[in-house]
């Protein structure tokens, strides 16, 4: 086995048949793939337009607050940027600038131009930004010693609520020059946490149960008419009796309903016809051939007379032949497990009792839906002309793929290649004698296979190398 075999092989083991199984296991996989796929995709730009809304409102506020210093008492500064820190930016006064150096980034010049229109020329703005959310960490052009954060503000400049924000990443720094020559400074340390994978794995949980749950409704609304269909076809084709099926399900499934039921009608009322037609034709020959007997009975030449009276009555067997299959087909024998062995062995008994060598033989107990009649008939059919050309027959019944395998053999001359297909067909002898003695009529073969097929079975015929015919049956388990 190569390498590639095997995991195809293990794939088409584990893959579901079912119709149902498989539409729910390939939408999830789309549903999962998509989720993944989105999750992978727009996983940071929630938190990137949160940090950017932050952002442009903190630096809103800064202006806002650095007006509002200029014009209030020195008594009441602190306490006012006090009120407006929070627990991601603190604002206070200091005699150094937290951001030492204007920031040389371009979005850092951006922000700068901004709040300077903003403030107007005579204040100076000082803004690093330490890390972007949406670019990763950022190298700035600034000298590593000039640069600083708030950890290395002096504790006698730290405002006392700067713990807030003491132990979270650095995020942006601010100053601002005031007309008193003091600073104010921003620290802000505004990071959303991480995405939890918890709340994402609920979610994908909760989707496919959910849409296990809707697609399994909807394809047991369209696969279970199908099945009750499946199981009506095949009894239909083992020659069954079936009730019309009540159509069901999505507007396809109810039209293939209907067509199958539509189709079982006509087939059933053209077999029957055919039927009774057969049985009357067999049944009105009667009368003239008993006729034509009772003449025959009067011609003074005994040549001539015994061999119309031969073929009358060739002709009578014939009748009588078709009259019991008519007979046979229209009592519509009702369907019922029967065990295979047992009704094999019931036909070998017989044929023993007549002092016929015939043997079966059985590996397992088989059980097969069938009309049990009906198909003793067609293996005693198979099994009495072994014995009258083969004079002993060997049964041997078998499970293979799911069918049930009969295998007659008999020890006889066989069947010429070219004429093996040519025996079903009805009142065709191999044996040119015509006598019905050793011979028959020509209807045994035919009427085994019309009953096999009843069944949604096959029968085939085949030379055995060592000799004899072997006659294979397989019938649907």
């Amino acid at each position: 086995m190569t390498k590639t075999a095997f995991p195809r092989k293990l794939l088409a083991a584990l893959w579901p048949s079912t119709l149902a199984s498989q539409l729910v296991i390939l939408l999830l996989a789309a549903i999962l793939v998509a989720q993944a796929l989105s999750i992978w995709i727009f996983q940071d730009e929630r938190r990137i337009a949160l940090v950017a809304a932050a952002r442009d409102n903190l630096l809103s506020r800064s202006v806002s607050l650095a007006e509002l210093i200029e014009i209030t008492p020195p008594d009441l500064q602190n306490r006012i940027l006090e009120a407006s820190s929070t627990r991601f930016a603190v604002f206070w006064l200091g005699d150094t600038p937290l951001a030492p150096a204007p920031g040389v980034s371009r979005l850092e010049q951006r922000l700068q131009g901004y709040m300077a229109r903003e403030l107007g020329p005579d204040q100076a703005v000082h803004i690093n930004i330490h890390a972007d959310e949406k670019r990763g960490p950022r190298r700035r052009e600034a000298d590593d010693a000039d640069e600083r954060s708030w950890r290395d503000v002096p504790k006698r400049e730290r405002p006392h609520n700067l713990h807030k924000i003491m132990n979270k990443p650095e995020d942006l720094s601010i100053s601002i020059s005031m007309t008193d020559g003091r600073w104010l400074n921003v620290a802000t340390s505004y990071r959303p946490p991480a995405g939890a994978f918890l709340p994402l794995l609920v979610q994908l949980v909760l989707t496919a149960l959910l849409t296990t749950l809707i697609i399994g409704i909807a394809v047991r609304r369209v696969t279970r008419p199908l099945k009750d269909l499946s199981v009506s076809a095949e009894k239909f084709g083992r020659g069954e009796e079936q009730q019309p099926l009540t159509p069901s399900g999505p507007r396809e499934v109810r039209a293939l309903t209907s067509a199958f039921n539509d189709m079982q009608d006509r087939l059933t009322r053209f077999v029957k016809d055919r039927t009774r037609m057969l049985a009357a034709i067999s049944h009105d020959l009667r009368t003239p051939i008993t006729s034509l007997r009772l003449r025959a009975e009067f011609i003074e030449d005994d040549e001539n007379r015994d061999k119309m009276i031969e073929t009358l009555e060739e002709m009578a067997a014939m009748t009588e032949a078709t009259l019991r299959f008519a007979r046979d087909e229209a009592q519509a024998e009702t369907a019922e497990n029967a065990d295979l062995g047992a009704l094999l062995e019931a036909l070998a008994g017989d044929q023993q009792d007549l002092g016929h060598e015939c043997t079966v033989e059985s590996d397992e107990r088989i059980v097969l839906p069938c009309r049990p009649v009906a198909l003793k008939r067609a293996f005693r059919n198979l099994i009495e002309n072994g014995i009258r050309y083969g004079e002993a027959v060997s049964v041997r019944a078998a499970v293979d793929a799911g069918e049930a395998v009969v295998r007659i053999r008999d020890k006889g001359p066989g069947i010429p290649e070219d004429r093996l297909k040519d025996v079903f067909e009805p009142f065709v002898r191999l044996e040119e004698s015509r006598s019905e003695e050793t011979g028959g009529i020509g209807l045994g073969l035919a009427i085994t296979r019309s009953i096999i097929h009843a069944h949604g079975g096959r029968i085939a015929l085949g030379n055995r190398p060592d000799g004899g015919l072997e006659a294979e049956v397989r019938l649907p388990l």
